[in-house]
C-alpha cells in the first residue's frame, strides 16, 4: 500500500517544467521559492501567500532531508521530506511542490526559469548564492525581496518546544 499522503500538488521536475510551460502558454506568472519549510509556522504561510501574490502560480522547491541535514546539521529536518511536502501541498497558495537533492537549487532554476523568485527580507541580493543567482539572472527572472515576520523561526520554535518539554 501506497503513503496515506496523497499530494497531487508533489511533481517531479520533468512535470514541474511541463506544467510551467502550459502556465507560461497561457500567460500566467509563475513564482518560484524555496526552502526547508521544516515545523510549518505562521512565518513560512506569511511569506508563501506573500510570494504567491507576485504571480498566478507558487512553485515551491523543497530541500531534501539530506540537503537539510548538510545546510543546518544531523538533527535536522525534524519533519522527513514527504510530510514537509504533504503539509506544503495543503496550502491553497502553493500550486507546486518540486523536492531537491542538492544544497543548491540553480539546476531547479534553470530548468523551471521562473518568472519571479522570492525570498525572505533577511536575504539580500549579496547574501543569495551566486549560482542560484547567476542562473536567476541568466533566466531573466525578477528577483523580490518580501517583509520579513520577524519572530518566526523554525529554530526558536524547536526551542520553545524543548524548553516546554521540561517544565
Amino acid at each position: 500500500m501506497g503513503s496515506p499522503l496523497h499530494n497531487p500538488k508533489l511533481l517531479s521536475l520533468e512535470a514541474a517544467v511541463a506544467r510551467r510551460r502550459e502556465l507560461a502558454a497561457a500567460g500566467k506568472r509563475v513564482v518560484l521559492t524555496n526552502g526547508v519549510f521544516d515545523l510549518l509556522h505562521a512565518g513560512h504561510v506569511y511569506f508563501l501567500q506573500a510570494a504567491r501574490a507576485q504571480g498566478d502560480a507558487l512553485f515551491v522547491a523543497l530541500n531534501a532531508s539530506e540537503s537539510v541535514r548538510q545546510l543546518k546539521g544531523p538533527t535536522r529536518p525534524v519533519v522527513d521530506t514527504p510530510e514537509r511536502a504533504y503539509c506544503l501541498g495543503s496550502l491553497s497558495c502553493v500550486d507546486a511542490v518540486v523536492v531537491f537533492g542538492t544544497p543548491r537549487l540553480d539546476a531547479e532554476i534553470r530548468a523551471l526559469r521562473p518568472d519571479v523568485y522570492c525570498k525572505a527580507g533577511d536575504y539580500t541580493l549579496e547574501k543569495l548564492d551566486a549560482g542560484e543567482r547567476a542562473a536567476l539572472q541568466q533566466a531573466g527572472t525578477r528577483i523580490e525581496f518580501l517583509p520579513f515576520l520577524p519572530g518566526f523561526s523554525t529554530t526558536s520554535l524547536i526551542a520553545r518546544i524543548k524548553a516546554a518539554g521540561e517544565i
